[in-house]
């Protein structure tokens, strides 16, 4: 059993050397812990200060893509690297390394594909008021976008089988956690959340600029991931709004045509034939976008398959020289 722990890295010289020391060398139940850094795109000293600092593996993008962008690239070294389970940390020691024991042991159990940990976001006390409300708020709507029950959506503090990172995709540009809870819960991947403990804060968080960049980011990612995966839903609610408008402006009409008033109420009519009409394109819409969702599906489960066949390929070499 392998297990490789992944840092994504942006100008961490400063951070990387405490929180790779921090890092566990041994945990029962793993054969062999490995450390990859990725640096994205980094100013300072950062891929040689994690490699000096121990990390195993180091890899390197050319320019600064976002942690978006730096996590899919550590999934997919990590995957070609052999790893069994893959855990995601952060570079500025946010999270206690000696949790990750934690972290992993539903999968070692066998109950979970993928483990986040909680942070108990309500109680932090680095957090403000504003931040907490926001957090929980954010964490329940991610709860009925994925079906499943999410504490703290934004932790990066996670872990995840081989065969759960082969099936991940991550199409946002902002971060990986919002995305990656629906597209789990979406998939009916057993999720599981574990309290994990953070340290004291080493410098502000980059990811949030503000409050108005953060929730305009974060909205965006999961109107757009809850419309992908559940796209039926989305445009039924939004096709039944406009349909029950246009019925009650009928319905107005009806009661004024009724008592002899009708003549002066004809723009009503006229309305609500426009938002029915409306309404039902927005449901042909939707049983449209449904009907590609299942096409979507279908060209997931192939590249899950080829990135497969594709690593065991790869692998088959290494092994038989390993048997000679």
């Amino acid at each position: 059993m392998k297990l490789i722990i992944q840092i994504p890295c942006h100008n961490e010289a400063q951070t990387l050397p405490q929180t790779l020391q921090a890092l566990p060398r041994q945990i029962q139940g793993v054969d062999e812990i490995e450390y990859l850094a990725i640096d994205d795109g980094s100013s300072d000293d950062t891929p040689q200060v994690a490699a000096q600092s121990g990390a195993h593996h180091v890899i390197r993008l050319v320019s600064h893509q976002g942690l978006a962008a730096a996590f899919v690239a550590g999934l997919e070294a990590s995957l070609a690297r052999g790893a069994d389970i893959i855990v995601n940390t952060d570079a500025d020691n946010q999270y206690c390394a000696d949790d990750i024991e934690l972290l992993i042991a539903p999968i070692l159990a066998g109950r979970a594909d993928l483990v986040v940990g909680d942070r108990g976001v309500a109680t932090v006390s680095t957090f403000s008021p504003t931040k907490r409300l926001l957090q929980r708020f954010g964490s329940w709507v991610i709860g009925l976008a994925s079906g499943a029950r999410v504490p703290d959506a934004t932790s990066g503090f996670r872990a995840m089988t081989r065969d759960a990172a082969l099936r991940t995709l991550v199409l946002s540009n902002y971060s990986y956690t919002l995305e990656t809870l629906i597209q789990a819960g979406t998939r009916r991947m057993a999720i599981e959340f574990v309290p994990v403990r953070t340290n004291p804060p080493l410098r502000p968080s980059r990811l949030m600029r503000g409050m108005s960049d953060y929730l305009t980011n974060s909205t965006a990612d999961i109107l757009r991931a809850y419309t992908m995966y559940r796209p039926l839903r989305v445009f039924s609610i939004v096709g039944l709004l406009f349909t029950l408008v246009g019925l009650a402006l009928s319905a107005r009409y009806l009661y004024f045509a009724f008592i002899g008033q009708g003549s002066g109420h004809v723009q009503s009519v006229i309305l609500a034939a426009v938002l029915m009409i409306v309404g039902f394109q927005i449901l042909l819409i939707g049983l449209l976008a449904d009907l590609i969702g299942f096409n979507r599906k279908i060209l997931e489960e192939v590249l899950y398959r080829l990135r497969k066949m594709e690593l065991s390929e790869k692998d088959a070499p290494s092994k038989e020289s390993d048997n000679r």
